[in-house]
């Protein structure tokens, strides 16, 4: 959760892609999580894979700590 909104302190122009994930990364607490049928862990991948146009020295380091919470 805490994670979700300093993406959307950073990332002004959200991705309409990564929009719906980053909502929903809102609402989770841990990585055991559900959002309702799709786990924290699906939703961080969703997020990854449309967050390809969010970029800087901010973005990778927030990018790395989502892998880290998937054991990547």
């Amino acid at each position: 959760m805490e994670i979700a909104y300093d993406i959307a302190q950073h990332w002004t122009n959200v991705y309409f892609g990564a929009k719906p994930y980053l909502e929903a990364m809102k609402t989770l607490d841990k990585p055991t999580d559900k959002y309702f049928q799709d786990s924290a862990d699906d939703i961080i991948r969703y997020f990854l894979v449309n967050a390809k146009t969010w970029r800087g020295p901010i973005a990778r380091r927030i990018k790395q700590e989502l892998r880290q919470l998937l054991g990547q």
